[in-house]
């Protein structure tokens, strides 16, 4: 006989894994390029944390400090981020394409990996060279796939 704890505890997987499939389903799938996202944008917003909290370098705030309403302007932009790449998939279903979606997270990619870069330099950490290599490669790629789809 199972006991309330295993009952709340196969709920909650149950409930998880069927969230997590709808989400899943509505981006297109989970595959590299969304994994890519994903780490850029929590990689950013933590080291928009830092910058404010520990270095106090911010130019979200006035006096360069952490502001909870800064951070929760992050929040909501990444959010407003993901929604637009669900649209883009979207789009591409409704379309019949396959490109709008990859194109859509190669920009914000670009954009998560310039922001990492600021925030990097605001803390002083010297780049390797490969990096803004890597972000022109990026916007050239994204640049082709939005000539692509003219």
């Amino acid at each position: 006989m199972m006991n309330d704890f295993t009952v709340n505890r196969a709920a909650f997987i149950i409930a998880t894994g069927f969230f997590g499939g709808l989400i899943t389903e509505l981006f297109g799938g989970w595959d590299n390029d969304i994994t890519t996202l994903v780490i850029f944008m929590i990689t950013d917003y933590i080291m928009g944390l830092i910058v404010a909290a520990v270095f106090k370098k911010s130019d979200k705030s006035d006096n360069g400090a952490l502001s909870s309403k800064s951070a929760w302007k992050g929040l909501v932009r990444k959010f407003v981020t993901l929604m637009i790449v669900l649209i883009a998939h979207r789009l591409d279903v409704t379309l019949g394409t396959e490109y709008i979606r990859t194109a859509a997270v190669i920009g914000f990619c670009s954009s998560e990996l310039v922001s990492i870069v600021e925030n990097a330099g605001l803390m002083g950490v010297p780049l390797p060279p490969i990096i803004n290599k890597a972000i022109d490669i990026l916007k050239n790629k994204n640049r082709d796939d939005n000539d692509r789809k003219e």
